[in-house]
């Protein structure tokens, strides 16, 4: 398959970390192995001695796992509209980072759902919810959508990933012929015909077309689930186009930070340029205001309303006794900095947007904590059974390692990939205007 020279050298710059996997890579696969392992053992605690080892109680019925599983979900339905909206737009500066973006939404939805799992106490029932499904659950809902949901998005990367598979196949790499195979099976025997190009052309815009829709459902039946119920703080129309703001916001940071770890492990600076970061900063700065306006709306509409019911989750969120630290730091680090750091030109810098954006996935997991945790612990009923750790939820170190082991997974996952294809998609480099200055080699231990 022919490549233009900017393409050929965007290539030849990535192919020793295809070729090799080396030393630095592998410590990281075992210290995320080791994490994943720790995970491991807690869920055989789980399993052997009953969800009381987690603390979740009778009231609190949700904790970490929930929250873990809407954060991760979120991060898979952002990257699918952002890199949907980058192809379709054919936004010249995207298109670097929508692999990144695509990479983002299959590891999610992979990782986003296992911890559904881990809040089911009879994993030997889990079959009854494809063979006995109750179509007016919620739930069943979610697992119909999220199943539709990875098949189209597995379809839509594999379709921008042919391309490329073509060019593994057709290039003296130095791997071995396993994943030479791999790479010949996958490309499908695409060469690149007039004819192949157009019907890829179409499948990926169609792909596109639908994944955008799709991801914008699938993240408002996640929002209904809550919205549907009666419980303060829940109970809320706006919570459909809440949760799809939110998801686009958190998965905007993540893809910041990892586009940031890249360009610094891979030496992709002429890739992942400074106007990458201040684009993806500003589209940061608007969705942060956007947040909170809706942020402000669910707070202010609770407490003017002044229902009893309501008004006592409120009190627990602004009560420095109780959850006002946690709230302030989500607003804080979620909204208001954000907005402040990439407004001044002075600190709309790569490193300062990439902190940022960290310091934003922080805050917006917190809010996800805030959604669940407190309006669980305010009951319609009194309470039967007084003890405080009946009464507040307080997270175990099971439910902690099995989180870590979580995040340790999306790790995981994304090392891998990249030692299978190339970060930045190189044959949709077609712009040839662009000339990137001399690159320093890549070592082949990286």
């Amino acid at each position: 398959m022919e490549l233009n020279t900017y393409q050929q050298e965007a290539f030849n710059y990535q192919r020793p970390n295809i070729e090799k996997f080396g030393a630095r890579n592998w410590f990281w696969v075992i210290f995320f192995l080791l994490w994943i392992a720790v995970g491991g053992y807690a869920l055989y605690l789980q399993i052997s001695k009953g969800h009381g080892v987690t603390g979740m109680r009778d009231n609190v019925v949700w904790g970490l796992f929930i929250v873990n599983f809407i954060f991760f979900i979120g991060l898979s339905y952002a990257g699918a509209i952002i890199s949907g909206l980058l192809h379709l737009f054919k936004v010249p500066w995207g298109k670097p980072i929508i692999r990144l973006a695509q990479m983002m939404t299959i590891i999610s939805v992979v990782v986003g759902p296992v911890f559904i799992l881990l809040c089911v106490g009879r994993f030997d029932r889990l079959h009854h919810l494809f063979i006995y499904p109750r179509l007016q659950s919620p739930m069943t809902w979610d697992v119909l959508a999220i199943l539709t949901y990875f098949i189209g998005s597995v379809l839509f990367l594999y379709m921008a990933l042919i391309k490329d598979f073509a060019v593994y196949r057709d290039s003296e790499l130095n791997i071995p012929s396993w994943k030479q195979k791999l790479y010949k099976f996958l490309a499908i025997g695409y060469r690149g015909a007039a004819s192949q190009k157009r019907h890829l052309l179409i499948s990926q815009n169609l792909l596109a077309l639908i994944i955008i829709p799709l991801s914008i459902m699938v993240s408002s039946i996640l929002s209904w689930i809550f919205g549907m119920t009666l419980r303060p703080g829940w109970h809320s129309t706006i919570f459909g186009p809440y949760f799809v703001l939110g998801a686009l916001y958190s998965g905007c940071g993540v893809l910041i930070v990892a586009m940031w770890v890249y360009r610094k492990m891979y030496k992709l600076g002429d890739y992942f340029t400074d106007k990458h970061f201040k684009n993806l900063g500003y589209i940061m700065m608007v969705l942060a205001g956007g947040y909170g306006y809706f942020t402000f709306s669910e707070y202010f509409t609770s407490w003017f309303g002044s229902a009893k019911w309501d008004s006592e989750v409120i009190n627990k969120l602004f009560n420095p006794a109780e959850y006002g630290w946690w709230t302030l730091f989500a607003n804080l680090f979620g909204i208001l900095l954000p907005i402040i750091i990439v407004a001044l030109p002075k600190t709309r810098k790569p490193n300062w947007i990439t902190l940022t954006a960290f310091l934003m996935v922080i805050a917006l997991w917190v809010k996800r904590y805030l959604i669940i945790v407190p309006t669980l612990e305010t009951p319609a009923l009194p309470m039967q059974d007084t003890r405080m750790e009946y009464v507040k939820y307080s997270a175990t170190w099971p439910e902690w390692a099995l989180t870590f082991a979580g995040i340790a997974t999306f790790l995981l996952f994304f090392t891998i990939i990249s030692k299978f294809i190339t970060v930045v998609p190189v044959s949709g480099l077609e712009d040839t205007s662009h000339h990137p200055v001399q690159h320093e080699e890549p070592k082949a231990t990286v």
